[in-house]
């Protein structure tokens, strides 16, 4: 799950005037889109999307529920070592005691793993398949006895074992050697046809395998990529960044329709409040459009100095979650009969690294004030984040 953020908050105060020079960051933002025609392309592709023929994202959109009797969704994060692991017994017997009633699952993890032993060819071709889920056909018979709504989340675009399996799928420096951002972690290419194909494959399998819904995480370019797109070699087409990524959310969703699951996607919770994320290619309401789900990642500890008019964000959890899901429902308003479930990605961690007098420790307290804050604001559904899966105890999730 994406963390820093500061930067693209920093980048919103200045396009709003909020700043010290807001006029030349709308130029420098002019600027990078026009870089990006100058781009090298290597191996060229006729569309560069699955199948040949371009996916309109401004196209005609048809969309239903395809799971319209499910009750709202109360879930946690799942990693899968711990849900091939001794840990999914406390897990299970969380959510067997409390209102909570659902599992996001890694089925392909932030490294770009496969997470179970999967015998398909056409994944194992492309993708890389561990065994931290020894017997996915085992966990989906103990999701299902207890009743859990199963949900598959599949780290898209960010995937550093399949860049430096097939560089040429990737973003290439200079010199010739795959990019990484800070954190050593390096992304695929959005634009790429293998890329869209591979991870709705692995959707597909996901969905025969038994989970009632998919979720895409990094459904974007990397962050700051409008910096640094004309010094890197990779391949495009001539869609926009936005386009090429809801393009790629347009034909998930038609590719798995027929499986009878739904589609969620996770997005930057700011990107409600701006009007496109252009750098990255995120664009709220064009995602929004061609889903069932939209999982804003609201956590108080994202948001910078000012936001929601809170000094500190991490330390008024009500008030931030309720200015966030404010944006949500105005970015959303015009959507009509495409708008999605809202089922934000709430805080259930202690933010330290934000320094002192910017944290504070987060447990029951924090984590119901930001519940009731989203039923305050209307929103029933939500998904609690902590990476290491220890979720504080004694929160009423009603």
């Amino acid at each position: 799950m994406d963390i820093i953020v500061t930067a693209f908050m920093l980048l919103y105060s200045l396009l709003t005037g909020s700043g010290e020079d807001s006029a030349n960051v709308q130029k420098l933002a002019v600027a990078y889109l026009n870089a990006a025609a100058g781009e090298t392309i290597v191996q060229p592709d006729s569309s560069g999307l699955p199948g040949g023929k371009p996916s309109d994202p401004n196209g005609a959109i048809v969309k239903k529920d395809p799971q319209p009797d499910t009750p709202p969704i109360r879930g946690i994060y799942v990693t899968a070592h711990s849900a091939g692991g001794s840990r999914m017994e406390s897990l299970l017997k969380l959510l067997d005691e409390t209102d909570l009633n659902s599992m996001v699952i890694d089925i392909k993890d932030d490294n770009g793993y496969i997470t179970y032993p999967t015998t398909t060819p056409e994944l194992l071709e492309v993708g890389t398949a561990k065994k931290f889920i020894g017997n996915i056909e085992e966990l989906m018979t103990t999701l299902k006895t207890h009743d859990i709504y199963p949900i598959a989340r599949i780290v898209v675009f960010k995937d550093t074992v399949l860049s430096i399996k097939r560089p040429d799928l990737s973003f290439l420096q200079p010199d010739g050697t795959i990019w990484k951002n800070g954190r050593g972690e390096s992304f695929v290419n959005p634009y790429r046809q293998e890329v869209w194909d591979y991870n709705i494959a692995l959707a597909k399998e996901a969905a025969k395998l038994g989970f009632k819904e998919i979720q895409f995480d990094y459904v974007r370019f990397p962050e700051g990529f409008e910096n640094r797109a004309d010094t890197l070699t990779f391949n495009k087409t001539e869609l926009s960044r936005v386009d090429a990524v809801a393009g790629f959310v347009k034909y998930a969703r038609e590719q798995l329709e027929p499986l009878g699951v739904r589609i969620s996607i996770d997005i930057f919770g700011y990107a409600a409040s701006v009007p496109s994320a252009e750098g990255i290619g995120q664009d709220f309401v064009k995602i929004s459009n061609d889903v069932h789900v939209i999982s804003p990642m609201i956590y108080p500890s994202h948001y910078s100095t000012g936001w929601f008019k809170q000094k500190a964000p991490d330390l008024s959890p009500y008030e931030t979650i309720t200015g966030a899901m404010n944006d949500t429902h105005d970015k959303l308003k015009d959507t009509g009969e495409l708008k999605p479930i809202i089922r934000p990605w709430i805080q259930d961690f202690t933010a330290s690294w934000l320094g002192k007098g910017n944290y504070m420790k987060y447990g029951k307290t924090e984590v119901e004030a930001q519940i009731k804050a989203l039923h305050d604001s209307g929103v029933t559904e939500y998904l609690l984040w902590n990476a290491g899966n220890k979720y504080s105890p004694g929160v009423d999730y009603k």
